[in-house]
């Protein structure tokens, strides 16, 4: 008998039939997915194999027993990884306002490009003569990140945003070494900076003087000599300044150019934090307003993939007088031949970042964004950057407090203050946007806001999906005073996972599997 037949009720009387309970949380495409060890055991599993009888291992090695994975079937591995990519968000799926952090769409063109057999085929320690195509790509990406920023040393090698950020205050310190600047130990950075600033100082050996920002949300000429002042040395101990300009609250450092001359007359560097370059490329160029050395983060400005989709690449560019100490090696260009700088050819370096050239994959797709662009679509790119981040700010001021005035560039900062009022809070919207099918915005950061809400569209996006997302932040700031802080908490409802105990998980991580 069938199990369809199994379940008919025995009896006409329909009180009679005990009632059927499906218990799992798998309802519609939305599959409650364990983890692949809790999967029920396999007579046909596709990890280890059945001994076969009568045969014996010609290797001369003894016979695996088991690789300790599960036993389970292709099909049941195939749909475990399937139905958890279901539950990504990524940019290909929806909209992706963290600030700070420049999700564009990812141009397939430039995928296409970079899987050509010649680029995605090609080893590292192959000959320069076989070559020559990939040096040549490497070549004309440091030429037109010279151009963009103004500055025209190019090093490729740093593999990521951070990492460059170490290539570029290395490259500092190196400078000043052979200058014979050992008085300059301290570096200069806003309280508003990337995390990642301060911490690069420190790792080069830096102390770390603090800028204040909180009152305008900028670095002013005031706060900035009252740092570069603070001790009786008259600023000769600033080896630099490290400063995002725009900055971490979506603001343009409007006193820069008074501020950097301030700088180098007391012998400072001026590092600039690239993150943002997405509100400038094209527009205005760094090294107009003074900057000496910065990291530009190509899945960022340049579209190359974030995260998993990576990985990413931190070019830094810097002013000719430093050329000659940043990491190698360079991609050089000898007549019509194309090679790497060899070891010791340039003693001022500050060293390798890393055994090879960087991260190649990413130097195709980023050039690929440029020429497709060009330089008047690149100046278009950030202009409509700017344009959607000011849309979102006019229409939500109202319903969420702006805690600096004017115009702002790529990115929107709020706070929870009006909502504060009602007893929610910025993770609570966070988990609203999460009901309503979007990635949460960046949250609580910059520090130097209370419970701030930091958002960057993009250019990428359409006014229809600009406006959708400010239909929803209404609806939550509208819920937030009718509703209060009781009905927040308990969103997300339609998500994969509900509201978690969040500060349980940080303080009681479960990081071992244990069968039950």
């Amino acid at each position: 008998m069938s199990n369809i037949a199994q379940l008919t009720p025995a009896t006409d009387n329909p009180e009679s039939t005990p009632m059927i309970e499906v218990n799992d949380a798998s309802r519609g495409l939305n599959y409650d997915e364990n983890l692949l060890f809790e999967k029920e055991r396999t007579d046909t599993p596709g990890v280890d194999l059945p001994e076969l009888k009568g045969t014996k291992s010609r290797t001369g090695q003894a016979t695996r027993k088991s690789i300790g994975l599960h036993q389970v079937s292709e099909p049941q591995v195939v749909r475990h990884f399937v139905r958890l990519s279901t539950k990504n968000y990524s940019i290909d799926s929806g909209f992706f306002p963290l600030g700070s952090c420049t999700m564009k769409h990812n141009p397939r063109l430039n995928e296409k490009l970079a899987r050509l057999p010649g680029f995605a085929h090609i080893h590292p320690m192959q000959p320069e003569s076989t070559v020559q195509g990939a040096f040549a790509v490497m070549h004309e990406l440091q030429e037109w990140l010279g151009e963009l920023t103004g500055l025209p040393g190019v090093c490729l090698t740093p593999a990521a945003g951070a990492h460059g950020e170490l290539a570029g205050v290395m490259t500092i310190r190196r400078a000043h070494d052979e200058q014979g600047n050992d008085e300059k130990t301290v570096m200069l950075v806003p309280d508003s900076a990337h995390g990642t600033n301060p911490a690069t100082a420190a790792m080069c050996g830096y102390s770390i003087r603090v800028i204040p920002t909180k009152e305008t949300g900028r670095v002013t000429v005031e706060a900035f000599k009252e740092a570069l002042y603070k001790v009786e040395a008259d600023g000769k101990d600033v080896a630099g300044m490290m400063v995002t300009n725009p900055n971490t609250c979506g603001l343009f450092e409007t006193d820069i150019a008074d501020i950097v001359d301030l700088l180098h007359e007391a012998g400072g560097y001026f590092y600039c934090d690239g993150a943002n370059f997405n509100a400038l490329v094209g527009s205005i160029r760094p090294g107009d307003f003074g900057v000496d050395v910065m990291h530009l983060n190509l899945h960022k400005t340049f579209s190359t993939p974030h995260g998993g989709g990576g990985p990413g690449s931190g070019p830094i560019c810097v002013a000719k007088r430093l050329k000659p100490y940043v990491p190698s090696p360079l991609v050089v260009k000898e007549g019509d031949t194309y090679r790497l700088e060899r070891d010791g050819e340039r003693p001022t370096t500050c060293g390798r970042l890393k055994g090879f050239q960087g991260q190649f994959g990413m130097h195709v797709r980023a050039l690929a964004y440029m020429m497709s662009h060009g330089a008047d679509g690149l100046k278009r790119v950030s202009e409509d950057a700017v344009l959607n981040a000011n849309y979102i700010h006019a229409k939500l001021k109202d319903d969420y407090h702006s805690p600096f005035e004017g115009p702002v560039m790529h990115e929107a900062l709020f706070t929870e203050k009006y909502q504060k009022e009602h007893g929610v809070t910025t993770l609570d919207i966070a988990k609203g946007l999460v009901e309503y099918g979007m990635h949460p915005m960046t949250v609580y950061f910059p520090l130097v806001v209370n419970g701030a809400m930091l958002i960057e569209p993009t250019e990428t996006e359409s006014k229809a999906e600009l406006d959708r997302f400010i239909l929803v932040m209404k609806k939550l700031a509208q819920d937030a005073k009718l509703k209060g802080a009781d009905y927040f908490h308990t969103l997300p409802q339609s998500a994969p996972a509900t509201r978690l105990d969040e500060l349980k998980a940080a303080r009681e991580p479960k990081l071992r599997w244990k069968k039950c």
